[in-house]
């Protein structure tokens, strides 16, 4: 178990969908050890396996003092209703841009054991499980702003690097 180093933009691996987990072997249970002990930290929410730099389909989370974990996560049910508001990223540090997410978001995968995992929530939840299954698909919250958001974003970030 360890603190892992957060990749950040323009690392490749943020932009590579990650590969299903078909076998749950002593690399995976160390991975998802190193997802909630890098997760458990002040101000983070979630964090994809992408992000410590493995292209697997996991993620942790941090939400309301609950941390978990879920492997193969599949975002099955969103509500038409939204919400607003900032949203950021560890693996583009200093960014906050608002980015219209679903207000209840329910994602469906597997525990370690094979059994069937269930995580639902709005607000805060659910902008996390949509944020970090787009990590899983190689997308950053930078592709779903406003036309004019993304620019300016994506202007900022070019004068960081």
């Amino acid at each position: 178990m360890a603190m892992r180093e957060i990749r950040v933009l323009p690392d490749p691996v943020l932009r590579t969908p990650c590969d299903e987990i078909t076998t749950v072997d002593d690399r995976v249970r160390a991975l998802v050890d190193d997802l909630v002990d890098t997760v458990d930290a002040d101000g983070r929410a979630g964090l994809a396996a992408n992000q410590i730099g493995v292209n697997l389909r996991a993620f942790s989370w941090n939400v309301d003092d609950e941390i978990g974990y879920v492997l193969n996560p599949r975002i099955v049910d969103l509500s038409e209703e939204t919400q607003d508001g900032d949203e950021g990223c560890l693996s583009v540090p200093g960014l906050w841009y608002p980015t219209t997410r679903a207000w209840y978001a329910r994602v469906e995968g597997t525990d370690l054991d094979g059994n069937e995992v269930v995580v639902e929530g709005t607000e805060l939840m659910a902008r996390c499980l949509q944020h970090e299954c787009d990590h899983l698909d190689g997308k950053l919250y930078l592709d779903r702003l406003e036309r004019s958001a993304r620019k300016k974003a994506m202007r900022e970030l070019r004068e960081r690097l």
